[in-house]
């Protein structure tokens, strides 16, 4: 019995095929004006599920992300950096140090791009079928400590514990205490060879322990971090003060 193209749109949406159902009525219509044989209309018909399938999987794990914004590496301003080149860049893009599980460490004062760069490593990876998850220090601690009491800070920090790519904003940006220096080296030593990292900081790994206050805890995430890393000094001029927006009008 021969059924109605609502019918089959119908048990395409039961076999959980929504967005294949609604473009069924163009595709059957592209199939006999291009005289299209059975075969090439089921690979018009799996190709476009397919498509969908991934466009829904990218959005749902760039919201998983949580990216204070979206800027792409094609936004990055190359020429702004002495330090780091063309070709760098692009090894970067590349993402083979992330199959690899090399971390990067980004280094630099305020401004220089720091943030931009890790943002936009993050998004070429997730494109690429990478589960990412992005957390400033200071959120990250906060996580960390009210994981024992809170749901809200036990699924986020089971994200970031499961990403392929943890990029955590901000490092040592201010003093730790003892426990979340501790909480914070659990941290790493489970992502430890499982996962990637990319740490931003405006200190350099040898101040670390003055912020931290115990040697051995910063020795202990130091050789865990290091053992396979990058490290990136970024320089030039603060792009937020070049760019920076003024309520008045400079007087002549």
């Amino acid at each position: 019995m021969n059924k109605t193209v609502t019918e089959l749109q119908q048990e395409f949406r039961q076999l959980r095929l929504a967005e294949t159902a609604e473009e069924l009525p163009k595709l059957l219509r592209q199939a006999e004006q291009s005289s299209w044989t059975y075969q090439e209309f089921l690979e018009q018909l799996t190709a476009f599920e397919l498509k969908k399938r991934e466009a829904k999987s990218v959005e749902k794990r760039l919201k998983c992300a949580r990216f204070p914004y979206i800027k792409s590496l094609s936004e990055f301003d190359i020429g702004t950096q002495q330090a780091l080149t063309k070709r760098k860049l692009t090894q970067l893009e590349e993402l083979q140090w992330l199959e690899q599980h090399y971390n990067l460490i980004l280094l630099g004062p305020p401004g220089v791009g720091k943030t931009f760069l890790a943002v936009g490593l993050g998004l070429e990876a997730i494109n690429k079928g990478f589960h990412v998850s992005f957390v400033t220090m200071g959120e990250l601690l906060q996580l960390l400590k009210t994981q024992e009491y809170t749901h809200k800070s036990q699924v986020q920090l089971k994200r970031i514990q499961s990403a392929d790519l943890v990029i955590i904003d901000d490092l040592m940006y201010m003093a730790m205490d003892q426990r979340e220096a501790n909480l914070f080296f659990q941290l790493i030593n489970h992502l430890y060879e499982k996962s990637s990292i990319i740490l931003t900081s405006n200190k350099s790994p040898n101040q670390w322990s003055d912020l931290m206050g115990d040697q051995g805890i910063t020795t202990a995430i130091l050789d865990r971090l290091l053992h396979r890393v990058e490290v990136v000094h970024m320089d030039g001029e603060s792009y937020r003060m070049k760019n920076r927006q003024q309520l008045f009008e400079a007087e002549m």
